[in-house]
C-alpha cells in the first residue's frame, strides 16, 4: 500500500458557491465532472467524505488518497468542507453551482441544521441521480451522514459508514463536559484577540506557520490548509461546536433502525467525544448492527496517522458492495 500511496493520484481542488457559500471540494480521481460526463467511463458510485469539526477537507486527503487506491482506483472519493469552514485563495475562480429545488432556505448555514442542508443541496445539484453513494462520516460527520438518510431518502446512498460517530450525548462526553462552556459562553471572548491577532498576518507569515506545524505532526501537506488561521474560518468552526453542544443530544434511534443493513459505526476505545460506554449502550441496543470497536489509542487526527490503516478497513468493508458495481 505505501508504494500505491506514492504513486502519482489525481487530485483536484474545487471551490463551488454552494447554498450561497464558498465550498472546497476535493476530488481524488481522473472524475471531476459527474453531471455532464455521459461517456461509458462514468463510474457508476461515488465515496463522498464528510469531514469532522472544523471541516477542513484538506486534512482528509491521505485518507481518500488511500482509500482510493485501496478501492483498486475504479471509483472517486471526493471530500467537501463545510460551509463557512473554507475560503477561497485570492484570485481562485468560484465555480456557480445549480440551485437544489429542494432546498427550504437555510437561516443558519453554519449550524448543525445549515450544514446537513448544505450537504444535501451539494448531492442533489453535484452528483446524478442515479449514482451510487457511499457515505462517510467523521465525527459530526456522522451526524451529517444520519441526517442525510433521514432527510434524503430518494439519493442512493447503499452505505453509511460513521468512522468514531458523535451522534450523541456530545455535552456530556468527556470533551463535551470541558468544551461545552468553551464553546457556548465563553467562544464570544475568544472572536476579538483571534481577529486581532491572525487577521493582520502576512500571507506568507501564515504559510509559514501552517507548514512548520504540519510538518512538526508529520501532515502531509499537498494542499495547505490556509483556513487554519483564518478567523472566520475559525469563528464558523466553533460557532458549530456550540450548536453540537446544544443538539447532538439524543441519538436518533429511528433513523438508525430503518437504515440499520446500510450502516456501520466504528468507534474507539479512548475517543473522549463518544467514550466506550457509547459502544456499549450501541451494542446492546442494536445487536444485529455492523458495530465495530478500535482497540488501539485514537491520536489526534485519525486521519492522518490511521489514513492507510483506516483505508484498507474501509475498503474491506465495502469490498460486497463494490463488488457489484
Amino acid at each position: 500500500m505505501d508504494s500505491e500511496i506514492k504513486e502519482e493520484i489525481p487530485v483536484h481542488e474545487e471551490f463551488i458557491l454552494c447554498c450561497g457559500v464558498e465550498t472546497q471540494v476535493l476530488k481524488c480521481g481522473p472524475w471531476t465532472d459527474l453531471i455532464n460526463n455521459q461517456s461509458g467511463t462514468r463510474p457508476k458510485l461515488l465515496i463522498f467524505i464528510i469531514p469532522g469539526n472544523p471541516g477542513f477537507s484538506a486534512m482528509y486527503v491521505p485518507f481518500a488518497k488511500a482509500l482510493y487506491s485501496a478501492t483498486k482506483r475504479r471509483f472517486p472519493v471526493w471530500i467537501i468542507s463545510h460551509a463557512g469552514h473554507a475560503l477561497a485563495p485570492r484570485g481562485k475562480k468560484i465555480l456557480k453551482s445549480s440551485e437544489d429545488p429542494n432546498a427550504e432556505e437555510i437561516k443558519d448555514i453554519y449550524g448543525v441544521r445549515g450544514q446537513v442542508e448544505h450537504k444535501l443541496a451539494f448531492l442533489r445539484t453535484q452528483v446524478p441521480k442515479e449514482m451510487k453513494l457511499v457515505v462517510i462520516g467523521h465525527s459530526i460527520g456522522s451526524y451529517f451522514s444520519l441526517e442525510i438518510l433521514k432527510h434524503a431518502p430518494e439519493l442512493p446512498v447503499i452505505r453509511s459508514i460513521l468512522l468514531f460517530p458523535t451522534i450523541e450525548r456530545m455535552s456530556e462526553s468527556p470533551k463535551g463536559r470541558f468544551a461545552t462552556p468553551l464553546l457556548c459562553w465563553l467562544r464570544y471572548a475568544l472572536y476579538v484577540p483571534c481577529y486581532l491577532l491572525l487577521k493582520p498576518w502576512p500571507e506568507k507569515i501564515k504559510f509559514l506557520a501552517i507548514r512548520m506545524v504540519l510538518q512538526m505532526m508529520d501532515i502531509p501537506r499537498e494542499f495547505l490548509c490556509m483556513n487554519m488561521l483564518e478567523p472566520f474560518c475559525l469563528v464558523n468552526a466553533a460557532y458549530l461546536g456550540s450548536q453540537e453542544m446544544r443538539e447532538v443530544v439524543k441519538r436518533d434511534d429511528e433513523t438508525i433502525k430503518e437504515h440499520l443493513p446500510k450502516l456501520i459505526f466504528y468507534y474507539g476505545a479512548t475517543d473522549s467525544w463518544c467514550p466506550k460506554e457509547y459502544y456499549d449502550d450501541m451494542k446492546k441496543d442494536f445487536p444485529e448492527g455492523d458495530i465495530r470497536l478500535c482497540e488501539k489509542k485514537i491520536p489526534h487526527a485519525f486521519v492522518i496517522s490511521f489514513f492507510q490503516e483506516m483505508a484498507d478497513m474501509v475498503a474491506d468493508w465495502l469490498k460486497d458492495d463494490l463488488s457489484k458495481m
